[in-house]
């Protein structure tokens, strides 16, 4: 802090012995004293202003001043100083203070997080939160009927123990992605009546060892006080994949989480009145102690829809929508096959979108072959302008048409186009699957070596139409396809020369000279041998195409001469010129 004379002053030409004479004469009224300058302020009577320059805290100016009665005026910057500091040691303290409150909040906010950890992040549902009923599950009937005794056990106990009978401690939902699982598990939510525990598996693992044991015990803890009660666990693959499948037995907190999920679903602690309910899509890598009676007691499957089923899915997802009049359901199930419930669900409502871009009041059989195509064909892309690329593409996409249409029948072309999509090098074929086939998941070899044929029919048109020399990597994403067919055919379903034999590599893991390699089990020798089979039937299949598409040239032509202006050929069209022109 810095202090200053109250008046402003001229430059002095006093020395010190002409300030002690003035003083002495009376010609001086005040002086402003600094004690640790050397100099001091002096107000003369005639009201000059002056600097004189004194020794350091010059004792006898003061002196002098008391004796004249001169008013004398001490600075005493000692004291300032002191108080400036001591004020900025204060401050300093202060900030110290708030610092440290500042951490001891954080630690203790750090250390109610972490006593959290253990706590699961389930939530308990009632029948008041939760719309879905079974009625708005369709498509999977079976499995509806058999959760509706899953809430008979928890209604209505006392029916089955006096039999003998014991309550399933857990129930299994098993199928592909997009079935209905979770749905399902929302039905059972609203239709038990009891109270509903839901969690991902994925939510008990953490970074902390001890962390996932201890929300399942936490889980557990949370359905004994509401029992009776379901917990819903899904995915549970995340935690219940096969132990001692990781490097050194595999044993880490994941393991630990289940180890501890197999102890509260069949432990010695009593849990009557808790039925579990998980879901997965793959079944294959869960752990077999898991899967045992006593845990998992039942396992449902919930498959693909059939037409029927896909019928009453795009029903129940077509009565919030305003669905014109001309719209067959039963038609566009026809259209679906393969679909899943979640992908019916993402049609209806792509289709609402198309309508609403085009400012429509209805959705009509267009909206809906719009948004079918986004799904499974993409997003439209730029307009290929060389007439000679779409020539090419032409004659790609009619070529795996016929050979579809021979082997398969001519209602298996639903749709050929040359617009380009995302994710395709050209046009596409779109190739009903057989319904029969789906629903049953059988797969025999003359269908595995008509898939082979047709996806290599692309490069049959061209090798027909331009020579070897002049083929392109139109069909690149056919040849991959269709490679990758004919190995599963050799190695995994024994469909080959090399007769009935499981060539796939083992999986296990090896571990050994400091590496971890995968364990082979086939020799040397057989390597070769599965090489040599996949180049052979590749060869075959090509030329299959080839005669194929030679025998039936002028539909080729035809049908390449009315996509090129067209562009798009639909089943309707397709069926009426090949109907009399296709040689099989």
């Amino acid at each position: 802090m810095f202090f200053k004379s109250k008046f402003s002053y001229s430059d002095s030409n006093k020395s010190y012995s002409d300030l002690l004479l003035e003083l002495d004469s009376g010609n001086i009224q005040s002086i402003y004293f600094y004690p640790r300058k050397r100099e001091i302020d002096v107000l003369y009577k005639n009201g000059n202003k002056e600097k004189v320059p004194i020794l350091y805290n010059d004792q006898l100016i003061l002196e002098k001043a008391s004796e004249n009665n001169v008013d004398l005026t001490i600075n005493n910057s000692r004291k300032e100083s002191s108080a400036a500091n001591s004020f900025a040691s204060v401050g300093l303290f202060l900030i110290f203070i708030i610092a440290i409150v500042l951490i001891l909040r954080s630690t203790s906010k750090l250390a109610s997080r972490a006593l959290g950890f253990g706590k699961n992040k389930s939530k308990f549902v009632t029948i008041d939160d939760v719309d879905t009923r079974f009625d708005d599950v369709a498509g999977v009937p079976e499995a509806a009927e058999e959760l509706k005794e899953v809430i008979k056990f928890l209604n209505e106990p006392k029916k089955f123990t006096d039999l003998g009978a014991k309550v399933p401690k857990g129930v299994l939902l098993i199928g592909p992605p997009g079935t209905g699982k979770t749905l399902l598990a929302k039905a059972i939510a609203g239709e038990s009546g009891v109270p509903f525990l839901s969690i991902a598996a994925s939510e008990f693992v953490e970074l902390f060892v001890g962390v996932g044991a201890s929300r399942v015990r936490d889980l557990f803890e949370k359905a004994k006080e509401k029992s009776p009660c379901i917990i819903f666990i899904d995915e549970i693959d995340s935690i219940g994949r096969q132990r001692g499948s990781g490097i050194g037995g595999g044993n880490d907190e994941r393991e630990q989480t289940l180890n501890q999920l197999l102890t509260e679903l069949d432990g010695f602690a009593d849990n009557s009145g808790i039925i579990v309910i998980a879901a997965t899509n793959r079944p294959d890598i869960l752990d077999s102690a898991l899967l045992r009676p006593g845990r998992f007691d039942r396992k449902i499957v919930v498959m693909l829809p059939d037409l029927d089923g896909r019928k009453k899915i795009l029903s129940v997802h077509s009565l919030s929508k305003p669905l014109s009049k001309n719209v067959d359901l039963a038609y566009w199930a026809t259209r679906t096959v393969g679909f899943s419930g979640a992908d019916l669900a993402n049609l209806m409502n792509e289709s609402a979108i198309h309508c609403a871009r085009e400012k429509s009041k209805l959705i009509n059989d267009v909206h809906i072959e719009n948004a079918l195509d986004k799904i499974t064909l993409g997003l439209r892309t730029s307009i290929i302008s060389s007439q000679n690329m779409k020539k090419i593409i032409a004659y790609n996409e009619v070529g795996r048409a016929i050979v579809s249409a021979v082997r398969n029948g001519i209602d298996s072309v639903d749709k050929i186009t040359i617009l380009p999509r995302s994710g395709y090098l050209g046009g596409y074929t779109k190739i009903n699957p057989d319904e029969d086939i789906v629903s049953s998941g059988l797969i025999s070899k003359k269908l595995l070596l008509s898939k082979i044929e047709i996806a290599l029919a692309g490069r049959a048109a061209e090798t027909i139409v331009y020579g070897k020399n002049e083929i392109t990597q139109c069909s690149i994403n056919d040849i991959s396809y269709a490679t990758r067919i004919v190995r599963e055919m050799v190695t995994k379903y024994g469909f080959s020369i090399i007769g009935p034999l499981s060539l796939e590599s083992s999986g296990e893991i090896s571990i050994g000279d400091g590496f971890v390699r995968n364990k082979s089990i086939i020799a040397d020798n057989t390597y070769s041998r599965i090489d040599n089979e996949i180049i052979n039937i590749s060869k075959i299949s090509l030329n299959n195409a080839i005669n194929i598409l030679n025998n039936n040239r002028i539909l080729l032509e035809k049908l390449v001469e009315l996509l090129l202006i067209t562009e798009t050929v639909e089943n309707n069209i397709f069926k009426k010129i090949t109907f009399d022109l296709l040689k099989v």
